[in-house]
C-alpha cells in the first residue's frame, strides 16, 4: 500500500480535559478516581484491541481518517511514551519531557502497514505495563510534577487524567461509544 493521505495535524492543546468533560467522547477527567486509573487503562485499551480483530481493521473509512489499526498503533505508542514520562515523574524532580511528535511517529513507523495481531499484542502489553505502574503510585506521589516541552505542567494525578482521555477518545473515534 502506498502512503495514505496524511490527516490534518492536531494542534489543539488538549490539557483542558483534565478539568472538564470532553464534548466529543464524553470522558470526564475531573470525575476520575485515582484507584480506577489502572482498570480504565485496561478497559479503553481492550476496546482498541477488540477492534483489531474485526475484518478490515487496516481500512480507512475516509482518506484522511486513521483506520482502527492506525489508532491502535498510536495508542500502543502513547502507552509507551507515557510510561516513560510517568517513570520520570516518579524518580526525578520536576522533569521536562522530550518532545514527541505523534504525527511524525505515525508516518515514520508506517502505522497503516503494521500487523494488526502484533499491534494488538504490543498494545495489550503496553497497557498492562502502564496500568500496573499507575497502580503502584503511592498516595504522596500523585502530586509530583512534570512538564511537557511546550510548558504544560502536570502532576501525576492530572497526567493520569490526560493519558486516560487519549485512550478514551481514540476508543470513541473507532466505536462511537461515549464514555
Amino acid at each position: 500500500m502506498s502512503t495514505p493521505d496524511v490527516p490534518e495535524p492536531d494542534a489543539k492543546n488538549w490539557t483542558w480535559v483534565i478539568e472538564q468533560r470532553c464534548p466529543d467522547c464524553g470522558f470526564d477527567g475531573p470525575s476520575v478516581v485515582r484507584a480506577d486509573v489502572p482498570d480504565l487503562t485496561r478497559r479503553f485499551a481492550a476496546v482498541l484491541i477488540d477492534a483489531l480483530r474485526e475484518p478490515g481493521a487496516a481500512m480507512r473509512s475516509e482518506p484522511a481518517t486513521w483506520s482502527r489499526l492506525e489508532y491502535a498503533a498510536h495508542v500502543r505508542d502513547v502507552c509507551e511514551v507515557f510510561a516513560g514520562r510517568l517513570s520520570l515523574m516518579l524518580t526525578e524532580d520536576d522533569p521536562q519531557f522530550a518532545n514527541w511528535d505523534q504525527d511524525e511517529t505515525a508516518l515514520t513507523e508506517r502505522y497503516w502497514e503494521q500487523d494488526p495481531a502484533a499491534v494488538a499484542s504490543e498494545l495489550a502489553a503496553g497497557a498492562k505495563a502502564i496500568a500496573n505502574a499507575f497502580g503502584r503510585v503511592a498516595d504522596e506521589q500523585w502530586t509530583r510534577p512534570g512538564r511537557r516541552s511546550d510548558g504544560s505542567v502536570f502532576t501525576v494525578d492530572t497526567f493520569a487524567r490526560y493519558f486516560l482521555h487519549d485512550l478514551a477518545h481514540h476508543a470513541w473515534d473507532i466505536t462511537g461509544t461515549r464514555w
